[in-house]
């Protein structure tokens, strides 16, 4: 029953992350549409106003204007809205699932014993000092290099160079699957940190200095500003290191590390045409296509690159060996019965009796054999042979008598 109600807590927590990060994403991604969209106002009474810049669009059958002011407006109005919950409350709700999934079960989904052999509680502190570290090592070098000649490309650079440190380390250090999602969860954190550290902080400080009668400071809104562009080159990477454990192709390869930077860069590039095609439209930029194919380039480049190497004519078509049920059902014993026995059945899945093999056959096979993410970081330390002996029954039929 523990079991039971642990995935119903696992389910939702994972909803919620889902429906939480999609607003906060949707929210991002509007408003770097809207900021590349904006035209100059051509009305006497929008440019008298301040309005720096303004659009015009239509949704669900009515028209909308949308202006931005260059600093501040004349008149603050008393009723303001804030995007920030939703970056937090997807922050919450995808750390509270990281630490059920892998700090809580840190010897079964976090270690891989073959890579570091290290006690729970060193991996789970190990895990977390990647939270905090990028974070500070992202804000030193955005302090450092931020506001000087070039300070974008550079930061850009060296954000990207402590990435590939980051991501090196976590694959050789971790399970590759936590890995990958270490990765996503390092670099979601520092896009929530923005937010919390300066985009709205920022914000705070001109709307208490527009409502005291003071001068605000554009550095606020310029800093603010520079930390959102950065939070929406990071989400297509985040997003794909959030959706890598249904892939196992991506994790288990031998330079997994290697497999992890190349996607995100894709999805970096193909953000950049994003960004820069509204711009474009308004002939502020020069055209964004070349990003995009960069983007599917890399992504084209990694697929070829992947590919297993193919079976052999012979072995493909020769008959399936039959294997003794006995013998499958000793690896079972030993390697699976941990955490799919009498005592517990994670995910519903039992392997104690012939009846429930039978009934689990095809997910055993998929799982243990194609993706071979069972055992989850292989804590019990099931063989190649074990695996192979596996999949030979599995293709002879699966039989159990």
């Amino acid at each position: 029953m523990e079991s039971y109600y642990l995935d119903w807590v696992n389910l939702l927590l994972r909803w919620a992350h889902i429906i939480t990060g999609i607003a906060w994403i949707g929210t991002s991604f509007y408003f770097v549409m809207l900021d590349n969209s904006l035209e100059k106002p051509r009305d006497a009474d929008s440019l008298e106003k301040g309005v720096g810049g303004e659009q015009w669009a239509l949704h669900g059958g009515g028209f909308y204007n949308m202006q931005k002011y260059a600093v501040q407006p004349k008149k603050l109005p008393e009723h303001l809205h804030w995007s920030f919950l939703e970056s937090y409350s997807t922050w919450v709700t995808g750390f509270l699932l990281f630490s059920m999934s892998y700090l809580w079960n840190a010897s079964t989904y976090l270690i891989d014993r073959s890579k570091m052999d290290w006690s729970p509680s060193t991996a789970v502190m190990v895990a977390l000092a990647f939270f905090v570290a990028f974070w500070f090592v992202y804000d030193g070098i955005c302090r450092l290099f931020g506001r000087g000649k070039h300070g974008d490309r550079i930061v850009g650079v060296l954000v990207a160079l402590f990435i590939v440190l980051a991501s090196w380390l976590a694959c050789h250090w971790f399970a590759g699957r936590a890995a990958f999602l270490l990765v996503g969860a390092m670099m979601a954190t520092t896009m929530s940190a923005n937010v919390c550290f300066w985009i709205i902080p920022g914000q705070r400080r001109n709307v208490a200095a527009m409502r005291a009668g003071k001068p605000v400071d554009p550095a606020n809104g310029q800093r603010g500003k520079q930390r959102s562009v950065h939070n929406t080159y990071f989400t297509l990477p985040v997003l794909f290191a959030m959706m890598s454990n249904h892939y196992s192709f991506t994790y288990t390869h031998a330079y997994n590390w290697i497999v992890l930077l190349l996607i995100m860069l894709g999805g970096a590039a193909i953000r950049q045409f994003f960004v820069v095609r509204h711009r474009f439209k308004l002939g502020n930029a020069s055209n964004p296509w070349p990003y995009a194919l960069l983007g599917v380039a890399v992504l084209g480049l990694t697929i070829v690159w992947m590919q297993p190497a193919p079976v052999a004519a012979a072995v493909a078509a020769s008959a399936p060996v039959e294997v003794p049920y006995a013998q499958v059902r000793q690896v079972f014993e030993q390697r699976c019965l941990l955490c799919h026995g009498a005592q517990v059945q994670m995910k519903g899945v039992r392997l104690d009796s012939p009846e429930q093999v039978a009934t689990h056959a095809q997910a055993v096979y998929q799982q243990a054999v194609v993706s071979r993410i069972m055992p989850m970081g292989n804590s019990t330390g099931m063989t190649d042979d074990e695996r192979a002996l596996i999949g030979a029954w599995f293709q002879a039929g699966a039989k159990t008598q």
